[in-house]
């Protein structure tokens, strides 16, 4: 092979896609050093909380966080006093064995809750329920296996069902020594008031687009920069979410939305039923979650670059678009019918709806809304 070959073929290894650690197994928590801090200064005091309530936007963080400390936790005491001098950081070392043990999931002192899969559906569970939250109870009466702390996280802590809550709030009104709970919250204004008050409150910030941007050129270089520059906008501040719709072909259900969406309050009639009969296929389960939060984000968009609160479209005429269609009615109606499209594919998910029908009258709604 030449050297000109090589060059090339250097060149088309180094353009494929990476893999995305997970939460578990990932050691880079990018643009977050800010919420290290109070978990630092809680711990140092020797006075720290037994539940955290960590939110913040899907895809932020939240869990790359909550994995971070509870390594943290579990290595305290550890290869000869770890801690001895105040730790700077929460970072442990990959190759430590704290870290690779909390990696594979081997940890007996660690408990991650998420939601569990439905057998009958062959997909996961919209909510979190009770069986899952009592395994909590159980895990925590138990004394450290390992080291002098018990660590649960409860990841999608909105999710969890009446009873599910229920359940953990005995659990936080009278927590065990030594254990410290980490609730993940896309949401926490879903979760009862009394679950919100027993938590240290940690919100985690959308991320600058360029921290996004330098998230998509890791993982994702094999895209063109325009593309990585579209979806860092798309992704309002979310690494998670940009690698998500990279990797699900989003980029490419934005721009057929747009297009449909641009011809308001004339439809496209034929094009309309072809992108709703591609959602409603199998294959196009994933597309349609994606359209349950681009399309409502887009009206969201287009409010606030109508109010001059920013909202910029991220396709070449689409803020055009968004200010023609705004100025066909007062903002506050179009806020209405942005809670009717995100109450429309809230029903989808949970009564298991005809995604085709949904789609469908998501834009006979918009299309009632234009004229």
């Amino acid at each position: 092979m030449s050297e000109e070959e090589d060059l090339e073929a250097d060149e088309e290894i180094a353009a494929e896609p990476v893999e995305v650690p997970g939460p578990r197994e990932n050691a880079l928590l990018l643009g977050h050093d800010a919420a290290e801090e109070p978990l630092l200064k809680a711990y140092g005091s020797g006075r720290l909380p037994h539940a955290w309530l960590i939110s913040g936007p899907r895809g932020i963080g939240k869990a790359t966080l909550a994995f971070r400390f509870a390594r943290f936790l579990l290595a305290e005491g550890q290869a000869g006093g770890l801690f001895a001098a105040p730790p700077s950081t929460l970072a442990l070392a990959p190759e430590h064995p704290i870290f690779r043990r909390v990696a594979s999931g081997g940890h007996a002192d660690l408990l991650v809750v998420e939601r569990g899969f439905d057998q009958k559906r062959k997909k996961l569970r919209s909510e979190i329920v009770v069986d899952d939250t009592r395994t909590i109870a159980g895990f925590l009466r138990l004394t450290p296996a390992e080291g002098r702390w018990r660590v649960v996280i409860l990841d999608g802590a909105d999710m969890m069902n009446r009873n599910a809550a229920n359940a953990l709030l005995k659990i936080l009104e009278e927590p065990p020594q030594r254990a410290v709970l980490l609730l993940l919250s896309d949401n926490p204004g879903r979760l009862l008031p009394t679950i919100r008050s027993r938590c240290r409150l940690l919100a985690l910030k959308p991320l600058p687009q360029t921290l996004v941007l330098e998230a998509l050129a890791r993982y994702r270089p094999d895209l063109p920069a325009g593309d990585r520059a579209i979806l860092a906008q798309l992704a309002e501040g979310s690494i998670g979410r940009a690698i998500e719709l990279a990797g699900a072909g989003g980029l490419a259900l934005y721009r057929s939305l747009v297009k449909l969406l641009e011809r308001l309050p004339e439809i496209d009639g034929a094009a309309l039923h072809a992108f709703a009969e591609r959602l409603q296929r199998g294959e196009g389960e994933d597309g349609f979650r994606l359209l349950a939060e681009l399309l409502p984000g887009w009206l969201a968009r287009m409010v606030a670059l109508a109010a001059g609160a920013g909202g910029e479209g991220a396709l070449p005429g689409e803020s055009q678009a968004m200010r023609r269609l705004a100025e066909r009615r007062g903002l506050d109606q179009w806020v209405e019918v942005w809670e009717k499209l995100t109450h429309l594919f809230a029903q989808a998910d949970s009564v298991n709806l005809d995604r085709k029908q949904v789609v469908l009258n998501a834009f006979f709604a918009l299309e009632d809304a234009a004229r």
